[in-house]
């Protein structure tokens, strides 16, 4: 109230530093770019599908009626056979295929969904819908990149060394005796599949990881990496099971032809259904669920977990970087 007494002319106002930003402006949502999304997405997809590969591949022998050396259904079984017919290199066999793969495809994944989440949601956090819809969206973009990869992986899984030596002489191969279609066989599958995990995933996830915050609201910073990683372990396993049907026919679809699998004369996911019940019964819709369960539960724990520090890592190096403006959300998930 005093400070009238000092009023003068005399007083020049004081220049502000060349950095001084009175207003923060945010660049967009989360403080992150979509193509700093798409770095993030990038390596958590990586990370996840490397370390959860082995169980992948006792899924796919167990998915694909017919294939050899599987004979029995059992978690146990599988397992056993791969590693007597090919030891522990043969868990990883397709390793390759899934690099090439992941990588693209979840920086596609986890870019759309950003972006459509920020879209769809109208700025309400808690919106499950958005997430639903978001999440249905980006599996749509990311599986066209990643199915034909996802395909050659799971022949390179049920094959040996016979089969396909690696890679680029499985893509040569099919390339040259079933033609390109042959690696979009079981996109509309793996769409339709995906489409209802996609929805019950981020759904499940965005509201586990608000019970979870709201459980210990002031810890919740502390704790935000047990928080993604449970939330994500809840996601994963729901989806994938409420799923297993469905990706038992993208299987099929994917390795019709390899080590005995039958051949279809189309795509048509009712007739893939209706040959799995005939030779194995209702009971067929369910392999691997066990596995797969398994499979995705630490996966999406780890994706999310990974994911969420990525994308703080990007943004601590693009604000130290000068490159983003304002301040990341601290652990504010995918909201």
């Amino acid at each position: 109230a005093t400070t009238t007494n000092f009023q003068s002319s005399d007083f020049q106002p004081v220049a502000q530093p060349p950095d001084f930003r009175p207003e923060v402006t945010v660049s967009p949502h989360d403080g992150l770019r979509f193509w700093q999304f798409m770095i993030a997405g990038s390596i958590a997809g990586c990370v996840e599908h490397m370390a959860m590969f082995p169980v992948d591949t006792v899924k796919t022998h167990m998915q694909a009626l017919g294939s050899c050396p599987i004979k029995s259904v059992g978690v146990h079984q599988a397992l056993r056979s791969i590693l007597k017919s090919e030891g522990v290199p043969g868990l990883y066999r397709g390793i390759g295929a899934m690099g090439l793969g992941a990588g693209p495809a979840h920086a596609v994944y986890f870019s759309v969904y950003e972006v459509c989440k920020k879209y769809f949601s109208g700025g309400d956090p808690n919106n499950s819908a958005a997430h639903a819809v978001s999440g249905v969206f980006a599996t749509v973009a990311s599986d066209a990149v990643f199915t034909p990869m996802d395909m050659v992986k799971q022949r390179l899984q049920l094959g040996n060394n016979a089969t396909y030596r690696g890679v680029l002489d499985c893509v040569r191969r099919v390339l040259k005796e079933e033609g390109f279609g042959a690696f979009y066989a079981s996109y509309r599958t793996t769409v339709v599949m995906n489409a209802p995990f996609t929805a019950v995933h981020f759904a499940t996830y965005e509201a586990a990881k608000r019970g979870l915050i709201e459980i210990s609201p002031e810890s919740a910073s502390d704790e935000r990496v047990i928080v993604h990683a449970t939330a994500g372990a809840l996601a994963g396993a729901s989806a994938a099971v409420v799923t297993t049907p469905l990706d038992v026919v993208k299987t099929q679809l994917q390795c019709q032809g390899v080590c005995g699998c039958d051949r279809f004369k189309s795509s048509s996911i009712s007739d893939v259904i209706k040959t799995i019940v005939k030779k194995d019964g209702y009971k067929g819709l369910m392999r691997g669920w066990i596995p797969r369960m398994f499979f995705h539960a630490p996966a999406a724990a780890i994706c999310w977990s990974t994911y969420e520090a990525a994308k703080t890592c990007v943004t601590d190096i693009g604000r130290y970087g000068g490159k983003v403006s304002g301040s990341h959300s601290g652990g504010g998930g995918l909201e």
